[in-house]
């Protein structure tokens, strides 16, 4: 396995990082519930990679099982229990722990816990899940032929 292709042509670097507080507050939700905070998104990272940091309150639930057809999905559990799937078992994942879910697996994820939850979510490469984010919860009024052309854009294939 080799390098990526190079990207950047220049000789001496150049000033681009982005920073992002602790302290900045969530993009969408409010903070210690059901919280989604945009750390790197498709167009801060050039495609490469979206990186989003989620908190989840006491009994949250989750997504069921989907699988994405473009893009893997990685979890990193930064605090609390996570019920994570991992396409054949259910596991209670906990601080520390890693699920990478390449093109095509199947996953879900919720927090069944009496507690809050914190995780983070990789898409690679990046895509545009804010949008997703920021419009799924308003797919209850939607009819089935719009739902399915929403998850259908957004690269989200529901199996159960």
């Amino acid at each position: 396995m080799s390098y990526p292709e190079q990207v950047y042509r220049g000789e001496n670097g150049e000033i681009s990082a982005s920073y992002r507080a602790e302290s900045t507050p969530p993009e969408l939700g409010e903070r210690g519930r059901d919280a989604i905070h945009y750390l790197a998104t498709t167009t801060t990272t050039r495609g490469e990679f979206g990186l989003y940091r989620v908190e989840m309150r006491a009994k949250a639930g989750g997504p069921r099982t989907h699988f994405h057809k473009t893009i893997s999905e990685s979890f990193y559990i930064l605090d609390g229990t996570v019920r994570l799937f991992d396409g054949a078992d259910w596991i209670d994942a906990h601080k520390g722990d890693f699920l990478h879910v390449p093109q095509g697996g199947l996953h879900a994820f919720r927090n069944d816990s009496d507690a809050p939850a914190e995780m983070l979510l990789l898409f690679t490469p990046g895509a545009p899940r804010e949008e997703y984010f920021e419009q799924v919860s308003q797919l209850a009024d939607a009819t089935d032929e719009e739902r399915a052309k929403f998850f259908d854009k957004h690269d989200s294939y529901f199996v159960d």
